[in-house]
């Protein structure tokens, strides 16, 4: 197939459909052989269907929660499609997260500039210790930059850092920290961990986060989950458009 084929990776079936509907317009569950092997995961087709379209495939797999569920996955899924010989040209990490205020709003969309492992080290008496200061590896993957910023333009969305973490924020004090240390705008917990997936298979990335909660004390019923679905739903026609009809790959 000539076009562009996208792996979305989500970490709970609700981001995945939610995805997908706004991909659109056809889908099929589980997606025809070969899919990627043993993932949970759905196919969209969108556009090729006018002058100047380009067509697109994209799987969408349910990666599960946290870095490394993130990172397993997204590395099975890109080494099934390599073997195929039908290689991804994007990974997608996406789903709802929580918010930096005021930067990014309840019902406000993120698109990342970078993902940063933001817990990803060592404590010490002078402060925590990021592992590329300890050298070992790395704490951040910078996103496709022509293509975030084209999404992030056609989303008015912020444009910003995303933060990877293992334990959720739950205090005001903390996001403070973290504001403060990276100047993030979303909190999530799956998007260091497909970048360094793709980053192993040299494959173009992209995180989008639309925003459910606040980062900082832990209110549930403050949380706003059905609107952040219904906004990822919409992020994904915008996405749609702009890998139809905007930004041709290559997108590295």
């Amino acid at each position: 197939m000539s076009g562009v084929r996208v792996l979305v990776v989500t970490a709970v079936a609700a981001e995945r459909d939610a995805a997908a509907r706004g991909f659109g317009p056809a889908a099929t569950s589980p997606p025809p052989a070969p899919a990627p092997s043993g993932l949970d995961a759905v196919r969209v087709t969108p556009g090729g269907d006018g002058p100047g379209h380009r067509p697109v495939r994209a799987d969408l797999v349910v990666g599960g929660v946290g870095p490394a569920a993130s990172a397993a996955s997204t590395a099975t899924a890109l080494t099934a499609a390599a073997a195929r010989g039908e290689p991804y040209d994007l990974v997608v990490s996406a789903g709802i997260a929580g918010g930096f205020a005021p930067v990014a709003a309840l019902g406000s969309v993120v698109v990342a500039d970078r993902v940063i492992a933001a817990d990803l080290g060592a404590d010490s008496p002078d402060g925590f210790l990021p592992v590329d200061a300890l050298g070992f590896g790395t704490t951040a993957h910078t996103c496709a930059p022509h293509l975030a910023a084209a999404v992030a333009r056609g989303l008015g969305a912020v444009h910003a850092p995303v933060l990877t973490v293992s334990t959720a924020t739950g205090t005001a004090e903390r996001a403070a920290v973290l504001r403060e240390r990276h100047g993030a705008a979303a909190e999530a917990m799956e998007g260091f961990g497909a970048a360094e997936a793709a980053a192993g298979h040299g494959t173009p990335f992209l995180e989008i986060r639309t925003i459910s909660n606040a980062v900082g004390l832990r209110d549930r019923s403050a949380w706003r989950v059905p609107e952040a679905l219904a906004a990822l739903r919409d992020t994904f026609a915008v996405l749609r458009t702009v890998l139809t009809r905007g930004v041709p790959p290559p997108y590295g």
